[in-house]
């Protein structure tokens, strides 16, 4: 009697999931187009946005710089490349819903129950990640730049917008991404993939780990950033513990 009442596992076959993750793929990359098309009519603000955290540091420090282009083509690129970005933002609710869909088509009932209740926190977790960096990290990342002496009199800082947005960029998705470790923690826990004591006994291991990770993932190689991001990474995965353990208690 038990055993009939025992939730089976949905049976799909490698073609089945081919199938399931080229749908999901399309859907997404359906939803990126929509962001994408919405974002190129805030393209400029969101330029202006990035910039934010460089002009607060050449007033915070009165060094006289300005940002230049220098390819004839380069404003228009930084605007494209912030549209994608921007785009990927705006779509992440819908990108993230086809990512744990995809991974709930060979869970139990229950398991994709619980996928579901995790794409919200996905989505505010990503956002998060990306909005603490530009808000919070870049400010002290750029005016580590700008004030960083060389010991050169005669060196003329101006830096190039397409290298001072890429950087940008790319340390805002990082962040963002980064954040998603707590979902990614929890749901292994959840699956039976790792146990709560195993995350618990390698914790020193994690702190190291962290740091080497933010290290080699983040393209500037200054310390500010690189622990900024080891910080709240390691937090994360100590707020992922307490949630599996208290999920337990319950």
């Amino acid at each position: 009697m038990a055993q009939s009442q025992r939730e089976e596992l949905p049976s799909m076959s490698l073609g089945d999931h081919l199938e399931e993750l080229r749908a999901r793929l399309i859907l997404a990359i359906v939803g990126l187009a929509v962001g994408i098309s919405v974002s190129c009519f805030f393209g400029q603000y969101f330029v202006k946005l990035l910039l934010k955290p460089y002009e607060a540091a050449i007033k915070s420090t009165g060094v006289a710089t300005h940002i230049q282009a220098i390819a004839v083509a380069e404003p228009f690129m930084v605007y494209m490349q912030a549209v994608l970005v921007l785009g990927t933002l705006v779509a992440s609710p819908w990108i993230f819903y086809q990512f744990w869909a995809f991974l709930s088509a060979g869970l139990y009932q229950r398991e994709r129950r619980f996928v579901y209740k995790v794409v919200p926190f996905s989505v505010v977790l990503f956002i998060v990640g990306t909005l603490f960096f530009l808000f919070v990290i870049a400010p002290m990342t750029m005016k580590f730049f700008v004030t960083f002496n060389l010991g050169i009199d005669y060196l003329e800082y101006n830096p190039q917008i397409s290298d001072y947005i890429g950087l940008m960029l790319n340390l805002a998705l990082i962040f963002g991404l980064a954040f998603q470790i707590p979902l990614v923690i929890i749901f292994a826990e959840r699956l039976g993939l790792v146990k709560l004591e195993t995350l618990k006994k390698y914790r020193k291991y994690v702190l190291l780990g962290v740091f080497v990770v933010a290290a080699v993932v983040t393209p500037s190689a200054d310390m500010i950033t690189q622990t900024a991001l080891a910080i709240p990474l390691y937090l994360l995965y100590e707020g992922s513990i307490f949630y599996c353990g208290l999920r337990r208690k319950t």
